[in-house]
């Protein structure tokens, strides 16, 4: 039987190798190239419970939208709109955007984050949200609801349950 002593140092050897494991699994979920993508496999290869390492992962990766977003309005706000050719350009992009926008706004931007390939995802939905002069409070519920389904996604595959089978 282990003393309390023992007890302690083996809760807190787990508690530093869950550590480390979960700030593990939370940098690869956001960064920009793997997202949960790779957070979900990476955490779970790790030996992390796989429910908990989706929850942190969708949770991570959905709240990428307020830095990113808030970040492009500053700089744009700050330096771009002097730029006339950037701003011009932007103007008619949005322009052009605005009837697909009206058409498919929400779920077109939410089912473009759901699918987890390459290029897809909550960054890249969050910079189309802006260039496409989304409401930011109708943008975030969208790439939240995307994240959720590709981090869904992930995890079946990871677990190797597909829906074919």
């Amino acid at each position: 039987m282990l003393n309390y002593a023992s007890r302690s140092q083996a809760a807190l050897f787990w508690k530093h190798i869950m550590t480390r494991e979960i700030a593990l699994t939370l940098l690869a979920t956001i960064s920009p190239i793997s997202e949960l993508r790779g957070g979900i496999p990476l955490g779970i290869s790790l030996g992390l419970d796989p429910l908990f390492t989706f929850f942190i992962a969708v949770i991570a990766n959905a709240l990428i939208f307020f830095p990113v977003f808030f970040a492009l309005r500053l700089f744009y706000d700050k330096l771009l709109y002097r730029i006339p050719l950037f701003d011009k350009y932007l103007e008619n992009l949005r322009k052009r955007g605005k009837p697909k926008v009206e058409k498919y706004g929400f779920w077109g931007l939410t089912l473009f984050v759901a699918i987890p390939l390459p290029i897809t995802g909550a960054y890249t939905g969050t910079i189309l949200a802006w260039l496409l002069g989304m409401d930011w409070k109708k943008a975030f519920p969208a790439v939240g609801l995307g994240v959720v389904v590709a981090g869904v996604v992930v995890l079946l595959i990871t677990l190797g349950i597909t829906s074919t089978s």
